[in-house]
This record gives C-alpha cells, sequence and structure tokens, in this order.
C-alpha cells in the first residue's frame, strides 16, 4: 500500500455564529476535524498552517501529529511542502515553498499520496476521506466539492502533483475548472461531496445522528 497522508488545513474562517466568540468557534472546527483524522486507519495525518496561525495548530494537534507550517493556506502549498520535506516530523515546524506545484520534479519524501481537507467540516466521515483517495490508484488527482455553493471539501494526488494542476482555493475552485486543466477529462475523479461551516445556512446541514464534533455540538445547544 502507498505511503499517504491526510492533512487538515486551518485556514481562516470568515465567519461564525452570532453570539460566539469567532476564536472560540474556529478552533472548535479544527479540534473536531483534527479529532476526526485521528480515527483513520492506514494513513499519516498532519495539520497545515501558516506561521500566524500556528498557535491553532499547537491548540487542537495530538500528540505525534506533524504539523506544516505553509505560507499560504492552500493546498497547492501544503502539496509544495509535503514535497520539499524528506521526512515528516512530530510537534515540529516543516517549511515548505509556495507555488501551485507546476513543473515540480522533486521527490516526494516519505509519501506518495496525500489528501489537503478543508479545516471547517467537523462533522465529516471518515468514509468522505477514504473515498477522496481511492480514486489515487488510477487517476492522478481527486477532488470531492463542498455543499452549498462553491470550493471544495478537499483534494488528493499522488505525490509529486501533476504539473496540470492549477492554483487551488478551497472557497472558490470548482471541479469543472480543475477538470479543465487537466490534459484529459479523466485524470480527475470528482467524489462525494459534504458541507463545509461557512455561512448560516451550512448550520442546518450538521447531522446530530453522527457521532463526533463534539467540541463544534458544545457551541450550538439550540441549533442542532
Amino acid at each position: 500500500m502507498p505511503r499517504r497522508v491526510v492533512v487538515a488545513l486551518l485556514g481562516p474562517i470568515s465567519w461564525s455564529p452570532p453570539g460566539i466568540d469567532p476564536v472560540h468557534w474556529r478552533t472548535a472546527l479544527a479540534e473536531d476535524v483534527v479529532d476526526l483524522l485521528a480515527t483513520l486507519n492506514e494513513v499519516d495525518t498532519a495539520v497545515a498552517v501558516t506561521p500566524a496561525d500556528r498557535w491553532l495548530a499547537d491548540a487542537v494537534i495530538w500528540p505525534g501529529t506533524s504539523v506544516y507550517e505553509v505560507p499560504e493556506p492552500t493546498p497547492n502549498a501544503v502539496f509544495a511542502a509535503l514535497t520539499s520535506t524528506t521526512a515528516p516530523a512530530a510537534d515540529a515546524d516543516l517549511v515548505g515553498g509556495a507555488g501551485s506545484g507546476a513543473g515540480d520534479e522533486r521527490l516526494s519524501g516519505p509519501y506518495e499520496q496525500a489528501a489537503v481537507i478543508a479545516g471547517d467540516a467537523p462533522d465529516l466521515p471518515g468514509l468522505t476521506i477514504g473515498k477522496l483517495l481511492r480514486p489515487l490508484t488510477s487517476r492522478p488527482l481527486a477532488v470531492a466539492p463542498a455543499e452549498g455553493g462553491s470550493g471544495l471539501l478537499g483534494v488528493a494526488a499522488r505525490l509529486p502533483v501533476p504539473p496540470w494542476l492549477p492554483p487551488l482555493d478551497l472557497d472558490a475552485t470548482v471541479p469543472a475548472a480543475v477538470r479543465a486543466a487537466a490534459p484529459r477529462p479523466g485524470d480527475l475523479a470528482v467524489t462525494p461531496s459534504w458541507h463545509r461551516l461557512r455561512g448560516p445556512a451550512d448550520l442546518p446541514r450538521l447531522d446530530p445522528a453522527l457521532g463526533g464534533w463534539e467540541n463544534t455540538r458544545a457551541l450550538l445547544p439550540d441549533a442542532v
């Protein structure tokens, strides 16, 4: 089985529910996503943050979790950090370069496959992450759309990433734009979507019947 890593990208948030401190909200979302990753089997897990947000990583990681510091909160920056690092370091800064990864021919260090997941999907099922990684056995790239609008839940790629990979923005990129950049439409797999929490319309999408997401749930006693 290829060496695989799933990275939670703890990017900035633009919304929090009324009456909830934005820092507490962001921390709860991040902690629930990191807790989910800790339950996954047969993959390594990590988080990625900009240097300014290192405090958030330190607040939510489990012992032994790798932390990648990236110059910008994009999947491209995370893939660049993974390909420029020769070995993962638990609880340590792993600083990677910026850029889209286009033309990057460096070896991928210890990992052959990687998935980058948005840090604001606290009730994400682990099965959805598995479905994002599965197409990499036959395709170089897979994306999972975010429900309820534009953007992506996550991106998975073989490492090093294909040179045609365009700049990705988890809040704005749509699968069609990624497919348009691929040499062949079949080079990209689009896997099942899931919701992120980016606005009030997303709150009803939370599933109280799902286990996990205790930290986010604790901040929303009357909403779910």
